[in-house]
């Protein structure tokens, strides 16, 4: 189950626990989720768990598109 946080230390971002693929972070705005990367060193401490909808305008979870094969 994917999982999303806010941090108190990286207020403008988003962080995320993705099956998988481990943490990333990205950037709080539209489409952020293109600019996603890895995310090391978080403090726990500093970390909320935050409904995923919260994050919609930044294409997080909206499906990645499918090759065609014509």
């Amino acid at each position: 189950m994917i999982r999303l946080y806010r941090s108190a230390l990286h207020p403008r971002h988003w962080v995320a626990c993705v099956p998988g693929s481990g943490w990333v972070a990205f950037p709080a705005r539209e489409n952020g989720w293109l600019e996603r990367h890895p995310a090391r060193g978080l403090d726990p401490l500093y970390l909320r768990e935050v409904p995923v909808e919260m994050a919609v305008n930044t294409g997080f979870l909206q499906p990645e598109p499918e090759l065609v094969e014509a």
